[in-house]
């Protein structure tokens, strides 16, 4: 299990959902919670958004698949149903988040960033809060707002229970790039380039901030959990 912060690679993401992740929306990956992958680079192929200084993610739903008959999907309209007329990732997303709203139906998604090509951030588990469609560059394409947990408790792939720790804040994709970028991408104590993780150097809890680079840096899963929350 990931902790959010880590940084991991490819084929690590899909070793821990036990398939090999090739859409960015899945829901109810194999029984367990639903899985998105986001990224916020300038090459992105959809317009994904961090608000509320960290709490709030806006997910862009994704376009119909490029067939002969839609060559380019970036002008056409992002579907809620499929031709056989079962819903799509979009649709089923679409749903949940109007079940939540309606009965306050806990779903919670799983997300992971792309940070660049080969290396991904674990974000944390998000709650689905709400959807809607709305225009954008002469289409209509899905919106989803989630919101980062608290303190929450989900069952994974195989069936065990797992605990989310408190992680209130995203660090921005811009911060994690000049940290990455600063880094060297090693651990700052020992130069390890594996089992990496985004660490407050000083903690949240204690009015450290996600948004500028020198409050953070990377460290091993070592130096990471033998710090904890002290303020060095």
């Amino acid at each position: 299990m990931f902790n959010p912060g880590d940084v991991i690679s490819y084929l690590e993401m899909c070793s821990e959902e036990g398939v090999n992740l090739q859409r960015g929306m899945n829901y109810h990956l194999r029984g367990g919670p639903s899985v998105i992958l986001m990224s916020l680079r300038p090459s992105a192929p959809y317009a994904d958004k961090i608000k509320d200084v960290g709490r709030i993610l806006i997910y862009e739903g994704h376009d119909v698949p490029k067939t002969a008959e839609n060559p380019i999907p970036k002008i056409i309209d992002q579907n809620m149903n499929t031709p056989g007329g079962t819903l799509t990732q979009n649709g089923l997303f679409y749903k949940a988040a109007k079940t939540y709203k309606a009965q306050a139906t806990l779903e919670l998604v799983k997300v992971y960033e792309k940070l660049h090509a080969g290396v991904w951030v674990y974000n944390g588990i998000f709650r689905l809060l709400d959807a809607w469609q709305e225009k954008s560059k002469g289409r209509q394409v899905f919106k989803f707002k989630l919101e980062l947990t608290e303190n929450l408790k989900s069952t994974n792939n195989n069936g065990k229970q797992e605990s989310f720790l408190e992680h209130n804040r995203l660090i921005p994709p811009q911060v994690k790039l000049q940290v990455w970028k600063r880094d060297k991408g090693k651990c700052v104590i020992c130069g390890r380039t594996d089992n990496l993780h985004f660490d407050h150097i000083i903690p949240f809890s204690k009015g450290g901030s996600s948004l500028v680079s020198k409050n953070v840096q990377i460290l091993c899963a070592r130096h990471n959990i033998a710090k904890r929350d002290r303020i060095e």
